[in-house]
């Protein structure tokens, strides 16, 4: 279920968000980013992913962000389980008047397949395959992302 913006700004300044990101890795043990349009981590390369939304089981959210994110529906079962992360940020999507914290769910996602047609949308204005060493040097690689890979 779809929020509208003025329950949506509520939930975000009252309570925690909870997402799945896609730590995708293809052949190469190169990881996928995208470089975010929307705040929170507006111009920074980022994992794909989103927001659970209400109703919603994780299994199915899963296969919705995939599809959404990658161009292709994966299940759940596909991926490894990384681990839940807090995510903390000192804006949010509408603006700078409050914080966004999601708990975001990491998968580790492996594949062999090219991902040369990846969709464009509201949140990505390009993708990447970045080598995991480089992206934990990189300024533009989000904190929260370059987490995933120090966990491992």
């Amino acid at each position: 279920m779809l929020l509208d913006k003025e329950v949506f700004s509520t939930v975000i300044e009252s309570t925690p968000l909870v997402s799945i990101d896609l730590v995708v890795l293809n052949n190469k043990g190169q990881a996928l980013l995208g470089q975010r349009l929307n705040k929170p981590a507006q111009g920074n390369w980022f994992v794909p992913g989103g927001r659970i939304l209400k109703d919603e089981a994780m299994a199915d959210a899963f296969k919705r962000l995939t599809k959404e994110e990658l161009g292709t529906e994966y299940s759940i079962e596909q991926a490894k389980l990384l681990g839940p992360f807090d995510h903390f940020y000192t804006d949010n999507v509408f603006g700078d008047e409050y914080s966004t914290h999601y708990v975001a769910i990491a998968y580790v996602l492996q594949l062999d397949q090219d991902l040369d047609n990846l969709p464009m949308d509201i949140q990505h204005n390009g993708y990447k395959w970045f080598d995991v060493e480089a992206l934990k040097l990189d300024e533009q690689v989000h904190l929260n992302t370059k987490r995933y890979f120090n966990a491992e």
